[in-house]
């Protein structure tokens, strides 16, 4: 892909291995295509364990400890009478829908990861469905509220979900997006180590700039604009560290079996965006 998603320029040029970079707007994104099924092989069970996570429905508690944070900032711009239905994209195993359905009066999920959504349904009740939200038919039905956690560089064309998403909703509805911020002091000290480039998952890299100016574009203004920080399970950050970068699984057995790594923490390092925007 030449064309930037963002801007339309196409005076890309290679940035980092692997990566095209726009020069008109920064925004970077991996030098490769995928079709739907390698999009969907991706995400298939293994991801969630073994792959990307150690084990997602174990770390479940951590999982909601942190989409409680982003769920207590949204709630500050959530007026009663009018944000009542929220639809989640990418919603994975449920874990957020699962805490947020006491505060609206619908919820509603979408993902193309068959085991999470079996999951999501099953185990918790859901009302999600296994689809790609650009060719989902939803009857009519239109949203108050939108969320992407740290899902829009998951996605070939953010700018076509996001479009989709705007078509979906009212003037006055939310949308809430997070994810990693290449622009950050911490990605560019990283550079290619930076933790958050690992692609073919991660296909897309926006900077708090690019990502604005895309909202903007598919008609949505800024309301809410930080960084945003994270708990995170220690296993989880040694088996990420020790078995998936640098290969030294008998040391993380070795942690684990003693227990050492059965703490959470929290960490912000000024990398991850989120926004909240009002459509217009």
């Amino acid at each position: 892909m030449s064309e930037c998603i963002v801007c339309g320029a196409v005076s890309a040029r290679p940035f980092l291995p692997g990566l095209l970079r726009c020069l008109a707007c920064s925004h970077a994104w991996a030098d490769m295509q995928l079709s739907p099924q390698q999009l969907a092989d991706l995400y298939r069970r293994d991801y969630f364990f073994g792959e990307e996570y150690l084990d997602y429905v174990a770390d479940r508690a951590i999982i909601q400890k942190n989409f409680r944070l982003r769920l207590s900032v949204l709630e500050r711009f959530l007026e009663p009478t009018r944000h009542r239905r929220l639809l989640e994209v990418g919603c994975a195993y449920g874990f957020f829908l699962d805490l947020a359905r006491g505060r609206f009066d619908t919820v509603t999920g979408i993902d193309i990861t068959e085991d999470g959504v079996r999951h999501a349904r099953e185990k918790l009740g859901l009302e999600v469905v296994k689809s790609d939200l650009l060719a989902h038919d939803f009857g009519g039905r239109r949203f108050d509220v939108t969320c992407l956690w740290d899902t829009i560089e998951h996605l070939p064309r953010p700018d076509l979900f996001v479009e989709r998403i705007a078509s979906l909703t009212d003037p006055g509805a939310l949308l809430a997006v997070t994810t990693g911020d290449i622009g950050s002091l911490n990605a560019r000290l990283g550079g290619r180590r930076w933790r958050l480039i690992h692609p073919p998952t991660h296909l897309h890299y926006f900077t708090r700039q690019s990502l604005l100016k895309l909202l903007d574009r598919c008609g949505f203004e800024p309301v809410y604009d930080r960084s945003c920080g994270f708990y995170r399970g220690a296993d989880f950050a040694a088996y990420n560290l020790l078995v998936l970068r640098w290969k030294q699984k008998w040391l993380y057995e070795l942690l684990h079996r003693t227990r050492l790594t059965g703490f959470d923490f929290f960490l912000d390092l000024g990398d991850i965006r989120y926004v909240v925007a009002r459509r217009r």
